[in-house]
């Protein structure tokens, strides 16, 4: 009898970054390993005035090297050989050597979501929020398109593309317009026929490996399968071998990477779900107790009065609107649809609420409102193709600006006018632009006076804070200087509120004359921590202006700068170990 293979127990390590700065963790992963293993490459910034950077490290070396011209990177990827890496930056898809030297622009990528150099030269890549896939020679050139997503089966978005060894196709995730990524499709396209296989429902950011295996996030948990490649299909059931990796299922990113020689690198959390209490956060950064008894909640939202918050929660597989009267410490579930109800929005009078909502059979995230005092049923307010979330009413209660996103255009900016009142009834008219540029703007937000709307877009090649007289036409005004996200405007002073990618508050205090806006220097609001989960709101500020509402636990790690990974090697036996080969 032949003896077995010797296979050597996983090991991890936590490793230092070796550069004072932290990791950029907004979309994918933010640190990855060059095929061989031997190298770490990871975007970190550096203060709130640094722009996210390329890092070299070799593992074997205490400190990393930034790589000049790559400020603004996010989403790197290494090509084959490891000798370049692959990133987006400024709106654009763009290369550099691992040697150094300057960044070569490929193409155009107005609000990447992912991409992955192959073995003849190709480079795939999402372009934007909500478009399929495309392809470009590593050379630059023009773009290509690949996939499509598919109207009739609720598709808007094919992201997180991976190259599969051999030309056998791309790995991608296709996501749906109703709820969010967790209920994602892990899907192969063949390159030989033009083809695809759904290869399993219900996880997001799926990455072949080496060792025979498909992994994959669902709820914050690792899974792996294993993986024909040949045949192009999954031979076994998935089952869990890591919990607790950091990953984001509103956008579908991940922190977790594999190098080919079977070491994994990723950051320890959790997904938007985490289960938190609420608390109030004043100037110094200091927390007290808001709403002790944890939750699932998000994008909490307060009333115009200050004296209740709206948020969505989940209950077992239900995602509800809810109302939390926090003087009274009393948590109220206002929708009870099977459908995912999100985003909500107070109208000014307190009286309604407005939300986004997949109740419909076969609807995408369209736009609803309901009383707040739970009478009645929602009354649907749009109805469109494209994926809708309210932000913000205006003061006058007739206009609600929403975002959509749009295969063509990203993330726009919409205004739904409403006629009549309470006691003749409410008539939703139809919803007109107020922006759809070929950038992603979203999260607009009134002013106290209904004069002017903030709100974040990425033209610039980062998210910033904007504002645009209302209802318009005029020219606009940048708020924020070094990144900016959740524009907020204070009730009682001129200020604008946003934070930056680190998750601290910047204020901005801001003049009026005649119809020009003029924003003063942003300076620090609060030191505390706001966690920043893709564009879920984790903050609200109370109209007295002096705190804010989070969703953090005291002490919790999103207080800790995020300089350091973690590393498992010999991750490649173990996974063997726990998923074997089979056939179904």
């Amino acid at each position: 009898m032949a003896p077995r293979a010797q296979t050597a127990p996983p090991l991890r390590v936590s490793v230092e970054l070796g550069v004072e700065g932290s990791l950029s963790t907004n979309f994918g992963p933010a640190a990855i390993l060059s095929p061989d293993g031997r190298l770490l490459a990871f975007v970190a910034s550096q203060g709130a005035e640094g722009r996210p950077l390329l890092h070299l490290r070799r593992l074997e070396q205490l400190d990393a090297a930034p790589l000049s011209g790559t400020e603004g990177a996010r989403d790197p990827f290494f090509s084959p050989d490891g000798q370049w890496l692959g990133f987006f930056a400024d709106g654009k898809l763009k290369k550099v050597s691992i040697s150094g030297g300057a960044a070569v622009t490929l193409c155009d990528a107005a609000d990447d979501r992912g991409g992955t150099w192959a073995e003849d030269g190709t480079i795939f890549f999402t372009p934007s929020v909500s478009a399929g896939l495309s392809r470009v020679s590593s050379a630059g050139g023009t773009p290509q398109t690949v996939t499509t997503p598919d109207p009739a089966s609720q598709e808007f978005t094919h992201r997180w593309p991976q190259a599969l060894p051999g030309g056998k196709g791309v790995l991608y995730m296709a996501g749906s317009t109703r709820g969010n990524f967790e209920e994602a499709s892990l899907v192969v396209h063949a390159l030989d026929g033009d083809t695809r296989k759904v290869l399993h429902r219900g996880g997001y950011h799926g990455r072949y490996l080496a060792s025979g295996h498909l992994v994959f996030i669902h709820e914050g948990t690792l899974f792996a399968a294993p993986f024909d490649l040949d045949r192009l299909e999954l031979t076994g059931q998935p089952v869990p071998v890591l919990a607790g990796v950091s990953a984001n299922p509103d956008n579908a990113g991940a922190q977790f990477a594999f190098s080919q020689d079977g070491t994994l690198v990723y950051q320890r959390g959790e997904g938007i779900s985490i289960v938190t209490p609420i608390q109030w956060m004043d100037r110094e950064g200091k927390l007290q107790p808001l709403r002790a008894a944890p939750g699932t909640y998000n994008n909490i939202h307060f009333s115009f009065d200050g004296r209740r918050l709206a948020l969505d929660n989940r209950e077992g597989k239900n995602l509800d609107v809810w109302v939390y009267e926090w003087e009274r410490d009393t948590l109220s579930r206002l929708t009870f649809d099977p459908g995912e109800d999100i985003y909500p929005v107070w109208t000014p009078d307190g009286g309604r609420i407005a939300f986004s909502s997949t109740r419909a059979e076969q609807a995408t995230r369209n736009l609803y409102w309901h009383r707040a005092d739970g009478t009645g049923e929602a009354e649907r307010l749009t109805e469109s193709k494209n994926p809708q979330y309210p932000t913000s009413w205006h003061p006058s209660g007739k206009f609600l600006a929403f975002q959509e996103t749009n295969q063509q255009t990203s993330w726009d900016i919409l205004i739904l006018p409403l006629t009549g009142d309470e006691a003749s009834g409410w008539k939703p008219g139809k919803p007109t632009v107020f922006l759809n540029g070929p950038f992603g703007e979203l999260l607009p937000a009134f002013s106290p006076d209904g004069r002017w709307l903030a709100y974040q877009s990425n033209e610039s090649g980062r998210n910033e804070v904007y504002a645009r007289p209302f209802p318009g036409p005029g020219g606009k005004w940048q708020v924020s200087t070094a990144g900016g996200l959740w524009p907020t405007w204070s009730r009682n002073r001129r200020d604008l509120l946003y934070v930056i990618e680190d998750g601290r508050i910047m204020v901005a205090g801001y003049t009026v004359e005649g119809d020009s806006f003029h924003a003063e220097k942003p300076r620090l609001w609060s030191p505390g921590l706001v966690p920043v989960q893709g564009f879920g709101r984790t903050y609200d500020l109370h109209p007295d202006g002096e705190r804010v509402a989070v969703l953090k636990a005291s002490g919790d790690e999103a207080e800790a700068k995020r300089d350091r990974v973690d590393l498992i090697v010999n991750f490649f036996d173990e996974l063997r170990r726990i998923a074997p080969a089979g056939r179904r």
